[in-house]
């Protein structure tokens, strides 16, 4: 498949009172035409960092992206652009879903406006083409009375139709890429459904490209082609979504898989919980980030980072539990006993 965006050796660090964070760490993916990547990590693992470096978002300072990084839209580099030259990018060619609908709308704004502000700017549409377009947008994303709702603010519309309106704005200008930083935030489990299933729904319309960035494995599991895991800045584990779900090879991706709840289980009890915090990144630790909250730690996870080991084509996990000399640990049996 054909690369539309890659990202190389991205490192972010924010500096602050206390010192230097290093909140991603040397983290390189790409993403292919028409497909949907799923980043999952905990809450600080550098995901919505990663995105928002991705579209050049973040203020610097306090934030910094180091020389070393990459990133690189249909082999153009992004990261070197001055930010005029990034504008037509930004909203037209890669466009981001935020992560909380309450607070991302314009509250002193109509929607229908919101929405036809990237047209204008980006499609060079007169006002009336824009709000016609806006209404379409509107009606694209299965919000009744598109031609009303058009006209009122984000507090007349409900989570569910704000998120709504998120997404319509991001896709206003068909976007190659579309960034979802945790799109179903806040809203109720039925409503998470309904957006899920629309931006699914959008992507094969538009031939979009996804990146979708979640703390919930569950959220992903009918969406994503491939999975990424992150924690502590760093991806840890990439594959297919069979191979995620079904051969999870790292530690802290089984832990994830263990606390979604599952219909299945034939037993009933308290919810798997991770125990530890994650490391701090003003001084990360020198070998495994992980190695701290990992059962099955060994002398080299505390002395050395893991390297990345290829199981497939696909799938790559950096683990010293996975190295040739390494002591076996069946991960399908740690599984089988929490019911997953």
């Amino acid at each position: 498949m054909e690369k539309i965006l890659e990202v190389k050796n991205l490192n972010v660090s924010f500096h602050t009172y206390a010192g230097e964070v290093k909140a991603v760490r040397n983290v390189s993916f790409h993403l292919n035409k028409g497909e949907t990547l799923a980043i999952v990590g905990e809450s600080g693992c550098g995901k919505s960092v990663t995105s928002k470096a991705i579209m050049r978002l973040l203020s610097t300072p306090p934030a910094e992206i180091k020389e070393t990084s990459s990133v690189l839209f249909e082999g153009k580099e992004l990261l070197t652009l001055s930010e005029k030259e990034m504008r037509p990018y930004r909203g037209s060619e890669i466009s981001m879903i935020f992560q909380d609908p309450m607070t991302s709308l314009n509250p002193t704004m109509q929607v229908g406006k919101q929405i036809a502000e990237s047209l204008i700017i980006h499609r060079g549409m007169k006002k009336k083409e824009a709000m016609d377009e806006a209404i379409k947008m509107l009606k694209l994303v299965n919000v009744p009375n598109a031609e009303k709702r058009v006209k009122q603010y984000p507090h007349e519309f409900s989570g569910g139709m704000r998120q709504r309106a998120m997404i319509a704005i991001a896709l206003a200008c068909s976007p190659k890429v579309l960034i979802a930083d945790e799109p179903t935030t806040a809203l109720d489990v039925t409503i998470q459904a309904q957006i899920m299933d629309l931006i699914g729904d959008l992507q094969k319309k538009l031939g979009t490209a996804v990146i979708l960035v979640t703390h919930d494995l569950g959220v992903v599991a009918d969406v994503a082609d491939r999975i990424q895991v992150m924690y502590a800045g760093e991806v840890i584990e990439r594959g297919t979504i069979n191979e995620i779900f079904y051969n999870p090879q790292h530690p802290y991706t089984v832990a994830l898989l263990q606390s979604v709840p599952r219909l299945d289980t034939e037993h009933k009890g308290s919810l798997y919980a991770l125990g530890g915090t994650p490391p701090d990144l003003i001084a990360p630790p020198k070998g495994c980030g992980f190695a701290a909250r990992c059962k099955h730690c060994m002398k080299i996870c505390r002395e050395l980072p893991p390297t990345a080991e290829s199981l497939t084509d696909t799938h790559e996990v950096a683990c010293w539990l996975r190295h040739p000399y390494a002591p076996k640990v069946d991960v399908a049996e740690a599984l089988k006993k929490v019911g997953v």
